[in-house]
């Protein structure tokens, strides 16, 4: 092969190499950016939604804890004036508004009740005149009356039988005697209808819902209303609202326990009361934007980086159709085209290969130069068409004999021939030289009245020295088979037998 054609196949390869490498990189780079950006994305969009529902936290919880501080006021109030000496010389409407002049001030009031140490209704917010009756019963009655405790209690949801069955909670504080003794309870219910009106007014994604829930576990209030009943069980064991106790305030995502949905919490504790406001978004409507915008980008992305392939598939078949004309084009100058084998150029371009890596290697070089004997004779004889037909048939049979693909057959013009052999000592050309003659003399003749085809050969071999020149190998196998003629032909002789 010419070193021009060399030289082009190595660009043409290191062509296609840079270009799948440049596509390569380019597709990862691709990648990696749209990655970065969706990751980005996808984070901005779950920090915008803990920012909007942490802010809808803090502002309900402030309103929840204000809510309790005009209840918890009024109870105090309530406390501080039942305790008065003078209490019972003023008149009853004015006993009323001094007892309750604070509860008239809290929202969605469901009553406020005055206990004694028995439980017996003392006052009561809603009447001047108190009905005897006795709320021993009451969760926030038992829940002081057992416990020394001054803090304010809040109590379970339930249907207040005072507000026609309407779900209240109550607010309750303990009245204590200068000793300590318990002297009773202020109550103060309130409907839950507040809260929910509340969370009404907030906007929430599609899925969301907003919920107040005590520290043991215990929901208050939840908006929207849930549609599992077991959104009103007690959470105290839920790994969720665990978390919410250990960490207080914050945002996390977590399946949920109730429909199984992959949710964003974002809760808070409000101030040192004992409840919780949660924000619970779905993951699939904080992210829903965000996904069509991913799919939108990935859809993208994917035509870019196959239109990229493509257009390196179309490159890279177009280098390998040229690389692949270039080789038949290269056949073609190097090819003998009657008889498919080596021509003139391609024997001499070998010969100089094979001469240089001989005198780097030492290894010895063999030459077998031949032709068919009376050959002049026989195209006149039978024409040159017949000529044609016994020159394709020496040459299938000289490849035929040859077994290596280093090594080369060449026509070297006319009706002669030559074979160049590699690291090849004399007796293996020698040997291969006289199966090429017996294989030809055997052939068939190509009709019964034409005559056998034989060969007449000369062999050279060559141990390449330092100053040795190319020339030298190719006069004597020249030599050779010029003796092998005037020896009587369809013969080898050898260079050596000459020496």
């Amino acid at each position: 092969m010419s070193m021009a054609i060399k030289h082009i196949l190595r660009s043409n390869v290191l062509t296609l190499r840079l270009l799948i490498g440049a596509t390569s990189v380019s597709i990862i780079a691709i990648l990696s950016i749209v990655s970065f950006l969706l990751v980005r994305e996808h984070r901005t969009a779950e920090l915008a939604a803990i920012r909007t529902s942490l802010n809808i936290v803090q502002l309900v919880g402030r309103d929840v804890q204000n809510t309790v501080n005009l209840y918890d006021s009024a109870l105090n109030a309530l406390i501080d004036v039942s305790k008065r000496s003078d209490l019972n010389s003023v008149s009853l409407p004015l006993k009323h508004m001094l007892l309750f002049d604070k509860a008239e001030q809290t929202p969605a009031n469901g009553g406020f009740y005055l206990l004694n140490a028995q439980g017996d209704l003392v006052a009561d917010s809603r009447t001047e005149v108190s009905p005897k009756e006795n709320f021993s019963h009451w969760p926030s009655f038992v829940e002081h009356r057992d416990s020394n405790s001054p803090n304010l209690f809040i109590s379970h949801p339930f249907d207040s039988a005072e507000n026609d069955g309407i779900c209240c909670i109550s607010f309750s504080r303990r009245i204590s005697g200068p000793d300590g003794r318990f002297l009773g309870v202020a109550v103060a219910q309130m409907k839950l209808d507040y809260f929910k009106n509340l969370f009404q007014r907030l906007d929430l994604e599609p899925h969301g819902f907003i919920r107040l829930i005590s520290t043991d576990g215990t929901p208050l209030t939840q908006h929207p209303e849930p549609a599992s009943a077991d959104a009103h069980t007690n959470l105290s064991n839920n790994p969720v609202f665990v978390r919410f106790l250990q960490e207080h305030r914050g945002s996390f995502i977590a399946l949920s326990s109730i429909d199984g949905d992959e949710r964003l919490y974002n809760f808070s504790e409000v101030g040192d009361l004992p409840l919780i406001v949660v924000v619970s978004l779905a993951t699939e409507d904080v992210f829903s934007a965000w996904r069509r915008n991913a799919i939108l980008v990935g859809i993208g992305t994917l035509l870019l980086c196959s239109a990229l392939l493509t257009l390196t598939w179309l490159l890279g078949r177009e280098l390998h159709l040229r690389q692949r004309a270039e080789r038949q084009l290269e056949a073609l100058a190097t090819t003998d085209p009657l008889t498919g084998l080596a021509n003139r150029r391609k024997l001499d371009q070998t010969l100089e290969q094979e001469w240089r890596r001989a005198q780097r290697s030492g290894k010895p070089l063999s030459l077998i130069m031949f032709d068919i004997d009376h050959f002049k004779n026989f195209n006149d004889t039978y024409g040159h068409q017949d000529g044609d037909e016994a020159l394709k048939r020496v040459a299938r049979t000289i490849q035929q004999c040859m077994h290596r693909s280093t090594d080369l057959a060449a026509r070297y013009g006319g009706e002669e021939f030559a074979v160049v052999l590699s690291d090849t000592d004399a007796s293996g050309a020698y040997n291969l030289a006289q199966s090429i003659r017996q294989a030809v003399e055997q052939l068939e003749p190509l009709t019964p009245s034409h005559r056998r085809l034989t060969t007449s050969m000369g062999v050279s071999t060559c141990q390449v020295k330092p100053g040795d020149q190319l020339a030298g190998l190719i006069n004597s196998a020249d030599q050779a088979l010029y003796q092998a003629k005037k020896a009587g032909r369809n013969c080898v002789i050898s260079a050596a037998e000459l020496s």
